[in-house]
């Protein structure tokens, strides 16, 4: 017998979708000051609204339980990409015109994975707004549409915890205030004054000469795909586009964008203890330090070829850390922004920037990845079985930052890491045979980087699916299951799995 009471959560979806035809007002605004797309824009306004209407229209009495609320997660994290597509198939032009291209790049944008089907002359090619909206997808999928939602809407915030846990990275909601819509408001809020810090440090650039090509239109571009470690950029040269200035600055909100957000909390009531001694914000900080030192000497000595643009000099100090510090930052919470082509690097440090595609962001960042906690627990248990193997009487518990772990949220951890990895292995197995059935030539190192590079939210990888290439050769078989992937890494795997099984159904 089925009890899940689908139609709230479809009503609930509805909403959602309705209310993104308000996020599509500002590439509005940006075709009405450009005189780029206008009817594009008032066209996928008027779908948008009417298909979120008719989904409000199943509405049922009752709030959402737990599983109402996972359904209503993983149908809006499956909708609203949908949705987003309409400026793209109206538009009519470039490569994104196509449906599953469409997909693909809406999917990408809202999970703020980067990864792209927009060659170098497409990316040119479409208008101010089009770009303006790809580049939005990212900043609303970053800190989360259902967080979002919490933050806004009173009926939506009665099982506000549950909703923000299953769309939220990291295994755990860490509450900011006893009231959970406060909880996302205040996030939000870090998100946004972020977002318009970085605006104007951008602008300011501009300004002092330092930055010529970094106008309003980029430095909002650039925002809105830097706080959600997104990646999306204007520029078919990304980062690399801008002067060594702006890369700099684009260093630390990279980082920031990796750091629990719940964290600021603790400056903002000047308990600063509290931020420092954050045992994952500890561990983050120096995963970035250690292999940004590691891949600074192999970049120094030469391991990179001087390139064009933005290339690595051999011996040139500044510009050799500044290379590695850029890249280990953007792969590690899985920005995906470059300043070179990391695919004509040597193997040596390709394989530290792959090691850091698989660390992560922090939990309650907007990066991806398996997320730093997740590794720190699995390390200290496993120090701890191997103490208790040794000493099997022994009771010893793993903690972490002064706490004791509970043994369900470890094994739930080890659950998440092993199928993660299940499912990256797979992947990367199915896009190698589909690559092989239509005659395109992947290497293993491009399999395994389109891979991790798409369930974990990442976006670029190596070789042809470099940070100036994209993924428009896959066939479109391999673009949808990549688009799959990119959903359930966003969504942590588990609220969306669920779904398939026969448990979640039944009472």
């Amino acid at each position: 017998m089925v009890t899940v009471r689908w139609r709230q959560s479809v009503a609930l979806t509805g909403t959602v979708v309705k209310y993104l035809a308000v996020a599509m007002l500002i590439p509005l605004f940006v075709a009405l000051v450009y005189q780029e797309d206008v009817v594009v824009f008032l066209v996928s306004i008027a779908v948008t609204v009417a298909i979120g209407l008719v989904l409000e229209q199943f509405e049922d009495a009752g709030d959402l339980g737990a599983r109402e609320a996972l359904l209503f997660v993983s149908l809006s994290w499956f909708l609203v990409p949908l949705v987003g597509t309409l400026p793209y198939l109206f538009g009519s032009t470039g490569t994104i015109a196509h449906p599953v291209n469409a997909t693909f790049e809406s999917v990408s944008g809202f999970t703020t994975t980067g990864a792209t089907v927009m060659g170098t002359i497409s990316v040119e090619y479409h208008s101010h707004a089009i770009m303006i909206w790809r580049q939005l997808t990212q900043w609303l999928g970053g800190m989360g549409i259902i967080v979002l939602m919490v933050a806004i809407f009173p009926e939506v915030a009665v099982n506000g915890a549950q909703l923000i846990e299953s769309e939220a990275p990291g295994p755990e909601l860490q509450r900011l205030t006893p009231r959970i819509a406060e909880t996302a408001r205040l996030l939000w809020l870090f998100y946004l004054g972020f977002t318009v810090l970085y605006v104007l440090l951008l602008l300011a650039l501009n300004q002092t000469h330092l930055a010529e090509n970094m106008g309003v239109y980029n430095a909002v571009a650039h925002a809105f795909t830097t706080l959600p470690t997104g990646g999306f950029s204007p520029e078919a040269d990304s980062i690399a586009a801008f002067s060594p200035a702006v890369q700099w600055v684009v260093i630390p909100f990279m980082l920031i964008a990796g750091t629990n957000f719940a964290l600021f909390y603790y400056l903002l009531q000047r308990e600063y203890g509290s931020f420092f001694q954050n045992r994952e914000f500890q561990a983050y900080i120096g995963a970035n330090v250690c292999l940004t030192l590691l891949l600074w000497v192999l970049l120094f000595l030469g391991s990179a070829p001087t390139l064009e643009l933005g290339g690595v000099t051999q011996g040139a100090l500044e510009n050799s850390l500044r290379q590695a510090a850029f890249q280990i930052a953007s792969l590690l919470n899985s920005t995906g922004y470059a300043t070179s082509d990391f695919a004509d690097w040597d193997n040596t440090s390709q394989v530290v920037l792959l090691f850091a595609m698989f660390i992560g962001g922090s939990a309650g960042s907007t990066g991806g990845g398996v997320k730093v906690v997740r590794w720190l627990v699995v390390f200290k248990s496993v120090r701890r079985q191997l103490f208790t193997t040794a000493h099997p009487n022994a009771v010893k518990p793993v903690r972490l930052g002064g706490f004791v772990i509970d043994e369900e949220v470890i094994k739930a951890i080890y659950g998440f890491t092993l199928l993660y990895l299940l499912l990256f292995g797979v992947a990367t197995v199915l896009i190698a045979l589909d690559a092989g059935r239509v005659g395109m030539e992947l290497t293993t190192l491009e399999a395994v980087s389109a891979s991790i590079a798409t369930i974990g939210n990442i976006g670029p990888g190596f070789g042809q699916l470099g940070p100036f290439g994209s993924y428009l050769e896959f066939p479109w078989t391999s673009k949808l299951l990549m688009s799959f992937l990119m959903l359930i890494g966003r969504l942590e795997i588990i609220p969306v799995l669920v779904l398939f099984t026969g448990a979640f159904w039944r009472r």
